[in-house]
């Protein structure tokens, strides 16, 4: 059973939709206790740094992200969820993230012809075997909408890089912890392989 936190943000449904599509059995919970027991917990994620921040704190999760995160059970962040990983944010001066990867978020550089937010389709350079890409092929496209942008601290645990007017971190995997600053659930086959790989992490053996 994967586990789809619930915090009141944005992308939710479709996430959910796109692991029903996968034969997956999904729950959306904030429950403590159904969280620690899931096989796969994922923290998706559309909408403001501190703001985010202040509803994992009004719900109580910082704590069970980060018990869920520290024995073992694999776990994925996707968009804002994979900021909200990291130690800091420029969209939200002062708060502080979860922390459970060592890194920041910047914003997007305004560079002539780009427009900020990023919406749209960029291809992804792959590196350092990440297990979230097996099958995707290199230059593979995936969809993402984001005004800004992860620099890992630690350039061994990024998976996937981009261009958009800066080198972008886009997906990072670090033992169990994995995130994706684009949308696997709106990158059409290719953003299935990516969940379908992350539902079935640990069913290999």
């Amino acid at each position: 059973m994967i586990a789809l936190i619930d915090y009141d943000a944005g992308n939710t449904k479709s996430v959910e939709k796109a692991l029903q599509l996968l034969g997956e059995e999904v729950i959306l919970t904030r429950d403590r206790e159904t969280l620690l027991k899931a096989d796969k917990v994922i923290l998706p994620g559309v909408g403001h740094f501190g703001d985010c921040m202040e509803k994992l704190k009004i719900y109580e999760l910082e704590d069970v992200i980060r018990e869920i995160c520290n024995k073992g059970t694999p776990f994925l962040g996707i968009c804002l969820g994979l900021q909200l990983l990291f130690e800091r944010s420029e969209e939200a001066p002062g708060v502080e993230g979860l922390g459970i990867l060592k890194g920041e978020i910047r914003k997007i550089p305004a560079q002539e012809g780009l427009k900020i937010p990023h919406m749209g389709w960029n291809s992804l350079h792959l590196q350092n075997s990440g297990r979230l890409f097996r099958g995707i092929e290199e230059q593979a496209y995936v969809y993402f909408v984001h005004s800004y942008y992860l620099t890992a601290e630690d350039p061994s645990i990024v998976k996937a890089t981009t261009e958009y007017s800066t080198l972008i971190h886009a997906s990072v995997e670090k033992e169990n912890v994995f995130a994706c600053q684009f949308h696997p659930e709106k990158s059409s086959d290719v953003g299935l392989r990516i969940l379908k790989n992350f539902a079935d992490l640990g069913k290999e053996a």
